[in-house]
């Protein structure tokens, strides 16, 4: 549908899309980071032609992407719409997890949906696009192939459709680069229809008299600037905001001193040259990412000046856990056990669970060694000091160019001061939240013991019967690591939770799902203890008179 002008809704609101969700990951960067998961691990502008919502009907405008015989739907035109009509879905952020929906609900002719996204182009975690870098989970795990192998939209098509699939098939690589999935997401931008860029989503509100969500938005031109208001209807609604840096509150101050760099690791493509330039660099954080950007400064900073520290939080630089049986844990089987279990079990196994999907996989391990090894081989000792299980407990600037880092080693009760140059946080993601872009239903949400939203084993947000009940519900992707646990910001995931909002929006099996996808069987059935009755004493025979 077209959406109408609305003048009740100003401009200018707070970014509510966030970049593109998790990530994934078997998790990544604390959450939905730029690796996908706990497997190993180009941005091109993209014209925003979509001012308005509506974008036709849903047919395939690159003859290409029909690599075999996979059915297309081809409806006619359609008719000029009703723009008081609600749309079936409105999917709010275009990242993996939303993009992977939209691709699946591409050939649904009969379900009209949209989907909005602030920025103007897919650009997937673009800071950390490092050369070489690899998504943690192998390439089946793109937006479709572990629901619809023969879709369109698949990261194999994608090779065909760019003649190069025969080169991967030679490559041998089981898991891309960041870049490459990064460019397959575009070219799925580029061609999928549907999708409308430049589109800041400001409010979502329930009207009972219609029983529909309506769902203000400002669209923005090339440059940020709002061009127009609108407001369109929907029965239901994904948020697919994604993430947000993570910056702990002892360092927030230092990241607003523009004197000194201190930046996210979010950031750190396009702060390379300016790190690279500082006589010694500080990188805290002991994950993936951080093990990541020490490599790359390592790689590129002068052997015998190489003026790095890497602090980390944990134990050790330890790896990931990447064990058959323990990537069980992301799976469709082991997300529906966690979703049963209690909520304060559920929120000590996410704690507890953080080599999982917060370690370092072992050949970014591997070639940190071999790098500092290297380094040695003509005497001396790099200039690089590693040190784990340390906390940063405050900092502040030292004069107008550095920064004094106040540290706590968490085993010894140690305190110690560390000067330098420039500081990378790779300090992890945290959801975004979506208080403030729900705010107009926020009476109708239910809340846990900790004021988080319930979410149910479909991905819905838990709401009032009223709205439930009329039809209308909120979805979410990678907002729920504390109702469905660690798999939620993981690729491998995507493709199945976006079918199964497929299939509950629709309300039918539009897409078969396996009933069975490991072999741990976690937890027991329950079952009643068998109390053995009490044995009878046994009739005695009486003897025979005589005898």
């Amino acid at each position: 549908m077209t959406p109408q002008p609305n003048p009740h809704t100003a401009p200018g609101h707070a970014d509510l899309l966030a970049a593109p969700g998790h990530a994934g990951s078997h998790a990544a960067l604390s959450d939905s980071g730029p690796h996908g998961g706990p497997h190993p691990g180009g941005h091109t502008s993209h014209e925003d032609s979509h001012t308005s919502p509506h974008t036709g009907p849903r047919t395939n405008p690159d003859p290409r992407l029909h690599s075999g015989p996979h059915p297309t739907p081809q409806p006619g035109p359609d008719p000029e719409p009703d723009p008081d009509t609600p749309r079936d879905l409105v999917g709010i952020g275009i990242g993996p997890f939303n993009l992977s929906l939209a691709a699946l609900a591409h050939p649904l002719a009969e379900l009209d949906a949209v989907f909005y996204e602030r920025r103007t182009a897919f650009s997937w975690h673009p800071g950390l696009l490092i050369d070489g870098a690899r998504i943690q989970v192998p390439f089946l795990a793109d937006l479709v192939t572990l629901v619809d192998p023969a879709s369109p939209w698949s990261f194999l098509n994608y090779l065909k459709a760019r003649d190069r699939l025969f080169p991967f098939y030679f490559a041998e690589r089981f898991h891309i680069q960041r870049a490459e999935y990064d460019a397959y997401c575009r070219w799925v931008c580029e061609n999928l229809p549907g999708l409308s860029f430049g589109h800041q989503v400001d409010a979502v509100r329930f009207n009972p008299e219609r029983d529909v969500f309506e769902v203000d938005f400002t669209q923005l031109g090339p440059d940020g600037e709002a061009e127009a208001l609108g407001r369109t209807y929907a029965r239901n609604i994904v948020l697919g905001i994604g993430t947000e840096p993570y910056v702990p509150d002892p360092l927030r101050p230092l990241v607003e001193a523009p004197a000194v760099p201190v930046i996210h690791a979010a950031d750190y493509m396009n702060h390379r040259d300016t790190l690279l330039a500082a006589e010694h660099v500080t990188v805290i954080g002991s994950g993936q990412s951080g093990a990541e950007v020490f490599l790359d400064l390592l790689r590129r900073r002068p052997a015998g000046r190489e003026g790095l520290h890497w602090l980390g939080r944990t134990a050790a630089f330890a790896p990931m856990e990447y064990s058959k049986l323990g990537l069980e844990h992301f799976t469709p089987d082991y997300t529906r056990y966690f979703h049963a279990l209690a909520e304060p079990v559920r929120d000590k196994l996410v704690a507890s669970q953080w080599q999982l999907h917060k370690g370092i996989d072992a050949d970014t391990l591997a070639a940190i060694h071999d790098e500092l090894y290297r380094r040695t081989l003509h005497g001396g000792w790099p200039e690089v000091v590693l040190t784990p299980g340390v906390r940063v407990r405050t900092g502040g600037r030292v004069a107008t160019t550095k920064v004094e880092l106040h540290l706590e080693h968490v085993h010894q009760n140690t305190r110690s001061r560390l000067t330098t140059d420039a500081v990378v946080l790779a300090t992890g993601y945290r959801e975004r939240p979506f208080d403030c872009l729900l705010a107009g239903l926020d009476p109708y949400l239910r809340r846990d013991s900790q004021e988080r939203p319930r979410i149910d084993d479909q991905h819905r947000l838990v709401m009032d019967p009223h709205v439930t009940g009329s039809g209308c519900n909120v979805y979410v992707q990678n907002a729920e690591r504390h109702t469905h646990g660690i798999g939620t910001p993981d690729l491998g995931l995507a493709a199945w939770r976006s079918a199964g909002i497929l299939n509950a929006v629709t309300g039918k099996e539009t897409y078969p799902l396996p009933t069975r996808t490991a072999f741990t069987t976690f937890g027991l059935q329950q079952q009643e203890p068998q109390i053995p009755r009490a044995r009878q004493p046994k009739a005695l025979t009486p003897l025979m008179d005589g005898i």
